[in-house]
Parts: C-alpha cells; sequence; structure tokens
C-alpha cells in the first residue's frame, strides 16, 4: 500500500548510507501537551513533544560547518550523488524559536512565518516516549483543536493533517538512516513533492533542477467546494477569534476495526457549536463525507473519480488503521499567490464561473515576497488538541449528527447532553457556490531565505525546506500521480476562505510517500 516511484526508484540498490545525524546544535523538542478522552468527557492531559521536518534543517557537512545545501543548490563536491551526498551530510539540531519562530507553551503551539532568514515550517507530533511520532487511529473517534488564525493575512495557510509515515521516520526500512523521527524525517504527501532533500535514505540530488521563481519553493495541489458566508472575518464562523474544530471519524460498526463510512464536522465559537455548512450545490446534498456526497460532487464537477479510484472512505480508514502522523504547518504559495485558496482562481477566468470566486482576497494578493516582507509577524495557533470517542471531545449537540441538527436516526455516534452554557446554531447556506477541480499544476509550497555563504556557523543556521523546489529528471521524469492509496487527511485554516472546502479536499485526498 504504502509505495510512490519517488520511493520504489530510490529503494534500489539501497546501500549502507543515509542521511547522517548531526552534533553542532542540540536537538531539543519543545514540549506540547496533548488530551486524551474517554466517553462522559473525562480528558487525561499527556505531555509530548513536536519535531521540525528535516526539510527545513540546516544540512552541512559531516565533518566541518559547510553547507551541503545553499539556496536551491547541492554542493557539487559534497554531493556529486545521492549515496556519497547522503553520507558526507548530516541534518543538525533546531534553535526552534530564534532560528524558525515555533513554541510551545502549555497545549498551545504557535508556528510564526518569518523569523530572520526563514519562512514557513513543519512539524510533526512525537509520542510520550520523545523517540517516535505518535501514531493515531481516529476511527471511531473525534479530533478536536483550537484554531487561531486572525493574524494570518490573505496569501497564507496555517495547515494540520494527517499523514500515514513510519513512526521512526524510516529509520528500521532504512537501517543507514541516522537522522530518524528525532530529526523528522519521512515526510508523506500526495502532491508527489520533488523538493524532498531525502528519500528512501538516500539524497535526492540526481538531476536536481532549481527553481526558477524562487530560491527555496516548491510544489503542492488542493481542491474547493463550499459557503461564501459561512467562514471568514466576521462571517458565521469568525476568523477574527479563535475557533474550535471538531472532526468525527464515523465506521460502520461504531468500533475501531470497522470500515470508515462518514467524516463529520463542527465547530464551536464564543459557546455556540455549528455543523458544518450544507451543500448549496445543485446534485450534491450534505455536510458530511460520505461516499454519496464524494461520487455526486465528482459527477457535478466533472472530476475524475480518483477518490473511488484509490478505494474511498474505506482505503482511508485502512490508513488510519496503520497509524497516522500528525502534522502542522504554516505556508505561503511561490505557485499561484494562494489564490486557489482565497481569492478568485484562475485568475483568467469571469467571476461568474462556477468555482472561480473562492474568497475575498484580491487577485493581485498572496505574493509571497509581499507577504513575507509586509507581514513577517504572522502567526498561526494551534491549542488543546483532544482525542476521544464521538462525543467525549466537546459538548455535542444532542443527537450528533454533521448532516444538519437535529440528527438523523441513523446516526451510530452517540449523543451526550448539551451543556447549558453550549448552544447550537445551524450554518447558513450562501445564495451561490460552485466549483471545478484545480488545474494539476496549482501548487504549493514555503520557503526558507538561503545563507549568505557556503559556510555556516551552528548558530542561527537554517535549512532551505519544503520550499526548496527541484525537479530531478532521475526520479520524476514521468507524470506522477495527484493522489496514491497513502493517505493524508488534510485541514487547511487560511484566515479568509470563503469556500470552507474541507469536504471536497477529503474527497481528494490520498497522499504518496515522498
Amino acid at each position: 500500500m504504502i509505495q510512490s516511484v519517488a520511493l520504489a526508484a530510490l529503494s534500489l540498490g539501497a546501500g549502507v548510507y543515509a542521511q547522517q545525524a548531526g552534533t553542532l546544535t542540540a536537538e531539543v523538542h519543545p514540549k506540547l501537551t496533548v488530551s486524551t478522552c474517554v466517553a462522559g468527557g473525562t480528558c487525561t492531559t499527556e505531555q509530548h513533544t513536536i519535531v521540525l521536518d528535516a526539510n527545513w534543517r540546516w544540512l552541512h557537512s559531516t565533518t566541518g560547518s559547510t553547507n551541503c545545501y545553499t539556496g536551491n543548490t547541492w554542493d557539487a563536491t559534497l554531493c556529486p550523488d545521492a549515496v556519497t551526498c547522503a553520507a558526507n551530510c548530516a541534518l543538525d539540531g533546531a534553535d526552534y524559536t530564534g532560528t524558525y519562530g515555533i513554541s510551545a507553551s502549555g497545549n498551545a503551539l504557535s508556528l510564526q512565518l518569518v523569523t530572520g532568514s526563514n519562512s514557513g515550517s513543519r512539524v510533526y507530533l512525537m509520542d510520550t516516549t520523545d523517540t517516535k511520532y505518535q501514531e493515531f487511529n481516529l476511527l471511531n473517534k473525534e479530533f478536536t483543536v483550537d484554531v487561531d488564525v486572525s493574524k494570518l493575512p490573505c496569501g497564507l495557510n496555517g495547515a494540520l493533517y494527517f499523514s500515514q509515515m513510519d513512526a521512526d521516520g524510516g529509520e528500521a526500512k532504512y537501517p543507514g538512516n541516522k537522522a530518524g523521527a528525532k530529526y523528522g524525517t519521512g515526510y508523506c504527501d500526495s502532491q508527489c513533492p520533488r523538493d524532498i532533500k531525502f528519500i528512501g535514505g538516500k539524497a535526492n540530488s540526481a538531476g536536481w533542477t532549481p527553481a526558477t521563481n524562487s530560491a527555496n519553493t516548491g510544489k503542492g495541489t488542493t481542491d474547493r467546494m463550499g459557503n461564501t458566508s459561512f467562514y471568514g472575518p466576521g462571517k458565521t464562523i469568525d476568523t477574527t477569534k479563535k475557533i474550535t474544530v471538531v472532526t468525527q471519524f464515523i465506521t460502520s460498526d461504531g468500533t475501531a476495526t470497522g470500515d470508515l463510512t462518514e467524516i463529520r464536522r463542527f465547530y464551536v465559537q464564543d459557546g455556540v457549536t455549528y455543523a458544518n455548512s450544507q451543500s448549496d450545490i445543485a446534485g450534491i446534498s450534505g455536510n458530511s463525507i460520505t461516499e454519496a456526497y464524494c461520487k455526486a460532487q465528482k459527477s457535478v464537477f466533472g472530476d475524475t473519480d480518483t477518490f473511488d479510484n484509490q478505494g474511498g472512505l474505506k482505503a482511508m480508514g485502512e490508513a488510519f488503521k496503520a497509524g497516522m502522523v500528525l502534522v502542522l504547518s504554516i505556508w505561503d504559495d511561490y505557485a499561484v499567490n494562494m489564490l486557489w485558496l482565497d481569492s478568485d482562481y484562475p485568475t483568467t477566468a469571469p467571476t461568474t464561473q462556477p468555482g472561480v470566486a473562492r474568497g475575498s482576497c484580491s487577485t493581485t494578493s498572496g505574493n509571497p515576497k509581499d507577504v513575507e516582507s509586509q507581514s513577517p509577524g504572522a502567526t498561526v495557533v494551534f491549542s488543546n488538541i483532544k482525542t476521544g470517542p464521538i462525543g467525549s471531545t466537546f459538548n455535542m449537540p444532542a443527537g450528533g449528527s454533521g448532516s444538519s441538527p437535529p440528527v438523523s436516526s441513523s446516526s451510530s455516534a452517540p449523543a451526550p447532553p448539551v451543556s447549558s452554557s453550549t448552544s447550537v446554531a445551524p450554518p447558513p447556506k450562501s445564495s451561490s457556490t460552485t466549483t471545478t477541480p484545480p488545474p494539476a499544476s496549482s501548487t504549493t509550497s514555503t520557503t526558507t531565505k538561503a545563507p549568505a555563504s557556503s559556510t555556516s556557523s551552528s548558530s542561527g543556521a537554517c535549512a532551505t525546506h519544503y520550499g526548496q523546489c527541484g525537479k530531478p529528471p532521475s526520479l520524476h521524469s514521468n507524470p506522477l500521480p495527484s493522489e496514491s492509496s497513502l493517505l493524508t487527511m488534510t485541514f487547511l485554516f487560511p484566515n479568509r476562505w470563503s469556500i470552507l472546502d474541507w469536504s471536497n479536499l477529503l474527497c481528494r485526498r490520498h497522499h504518496v510517500q515522498g
């Protein structure tokens, strides 16, 4: 199940070498508390940590501090080929706050866009032993998180998602991998990113072509679906305030071993619980993810039904059974300035065309250079993460369905009573919302500025990251699928997302290991 073109290409003839662990900067993972709840609402706090993704880290020679990678270019001496490069280069520890703008306090994690020469970040939740990634199986459970996007301008995205990854970052699978989860290795992504520096324990340096529009950028893609009045500043879900986001994973038999059959969403703000917005599009009904919903969406929009082709919700459920890793990030978009998420896109199409109007941001907004220079303090805060049985992490409306209050009798989820402090409000339906699938070239990226010289000291050194886009033809010369049987469950949190497309995203998202 866990297969990808890139991974297969690099695993052939794997040797004893891989990315090394550096020693110039101590790697100390910031602490973050996470709550596990039981039926009835009693929650226990656990001490976890978070770890920075390997692609953001300073990569230098094992014998000194010479950069193996500067800007978006590999050092030809240290990295003449993939195996030699992996043997010569080490991922080093991170100054989370000083270099990357990452801070954790109690149950809150703050990710700042710009810190010094660094832009953006991606982190993973570690388990309570601080040695491996925390693996989640959320079948017949719910995941709740508070999100504050009030400091995110147009063109930025705070993302939280689950991705099927090896708990040890690939250490056991690739014995030469000396860095592992401690240094954030093993990232997976359905968008087949071509900027991942190490794949399968070898450097992704062969045939690397730097991007032309940025010193560091990369690629990605997503969809849209929605309601123009539901989410945004001053809207039903007001993005100028903290939002509690609840996602429930319903199974066929009400157990953690059943097939995934539905994904529901609730929002809580100012003591009011809101069901997810209903579809306003003719031919598509409901507000939760089901096989029928996804099939209708694909049919109405004329999309290739990749979701069904890759196994649909059942395949997603199998991915959870295999174990999913929690990923949190902040990023900007060098490809299309995030217009696909918060503005009108494509910009050459009339806004009256179905699917073009996606948010209230200007089509001239979102240029990463402008965003980073004008809003360097832009920050997303994730806090109060909870997991537990359906209805255990928040005051769920009586009946508890994501379909629309009240609940249909077919719901398999228990329905704890709503406390006196919580009211339930059905979301308004927008007057007109339609969508079309995004072009295959729609991409995501994050960037980090390159060090000024070919050598760096351990203090203040940072690497470029997911945004370091290269296109190694030796690995990706043929068109790659945008989805695979490896799942990532994606939740995007911009500030002005009028389309609120979590449902359309999940009808599409199956991710590939990079």
